[in-house]
């Protein structure tokens, strides 16, 4: 335990500048990331758009530009040169709630939208704010946090995806709609990365589930398709022999906890393209 005290300190001194700013940065929602980069469209007819936060948007997969941090790299744009929709809107935007999907992200759906997908729900519970407490404080204040953000997406998520879907519903009624939701940080087996224990680690593996389910269940009570990525990033967590999520440092710190490259074309890419059905293949 002194160790894991020590490093937890060291780290902190190391990182509380960088880390807590870029982490806010890179997930939490600010009006000005979530509206200020036109999204790219291409053609009139079998559009797809997608939409969401920062798992969408392809922050940590490399090559992300922008406001919006979106990446050509992210599975959406991998989806999109692979199957050459009439149009493409890609939306996601870094930071982004789900109140910033209905706001900001639905004017490139239309009639001839035809498939749209769509990760969000993180920020609404303020997963940001519970990853900076989880890296940089005690584990006290960590299991405080993740207490907080449950109760949230009990109490407060289920209303808020409901008024999203709907918006998405009322721009494109006759689209394919596919949910994602977001993979474990963590495996199994003791990761003994310093700064995040290993009961932390498996408590936020749990909130994770908790997440995934309540989006699951309001997708389907709107007739979506979830896709869940937690069995396909399964062996490729943070601290595994090929992790496809990045740990915290000084050189990840605006990108921490996201999908790598891999993890975008490798874990959420298949799930999109299965999710989206024969009609999309």
């Amino acid at each position: 335990m002194t160790r894991t005290i020590g490093l937890r300190h060291r780290l902190a001194v190391t990182l509380a500048g960088p880390l807590s700013l870029l982490l806010a940065c890179a997930a939490t929602t600010t009006a000005h990331a979530a509206t200020a980069e036109p999204s790219a469209k291409v053609g009139a007819v079998g559009g797809y758009a997608a939409l969401g936060d920062s798992f969408a948007s392809g922050v940590g997969a490399g090559r992300a530009g922008g406001d919006c941090r979106r990446s050509s790299l992210a599975h959406p744009a991998l989806w999109a040169a692979g199957h050459h929709p009439g149009q493409f809107d890609f939306a996601a935007c870094t930071g982004a709630t789900s109140a910033d999907v209905t706001a900001k992200q639905l004017s490139g759906l239309d009639r001839g939208t035809t498939l749209v997908s769509i990760t969000v729900g993180g920020n609404d519970v303020g997963f940001a704010d519970v990853m900076r407490t989880c890296t940089l404080s005690s584990e006290s204040a960590c299991l405080e946090s993740v207490a907080r953000s449950e109760k949230a997406v009990d109490h407060d998520l289920p209303g808020k995806l409901d008024a999203a879907y709907r918006a998405v519903k009322g721009k494109a009624a006759h689209a394919r709609v596919v949910v994602l939701g977001y993979p474990h940080l963590f495996g199994r087996d003791a990761c003994l990365m310093g700064p995040v224990t290993v009961r932390e680690q498996s408590v936020l593996n749990a909130a994770a589930d908790h997440l995934n389910r309540v989006t699951r269940d309001r997708a389907r009570a709107h007739g979506y398709v979830f896709a869940d990525v937690t069995a396909a990033f399964a062996g490729h967590e943070i601290c595994s022999a090929d992790p496809w999520i990045h740990a915290p440092s000084l050189l990840t710190a605006d990108v921490a906890y996201h999908p790598t490259e891999e993890g975008q074309r490798e874990g959420y890419l298949p799930a999109l393209t299965t999710a989206a059905g024969p009609g999309h293949a």
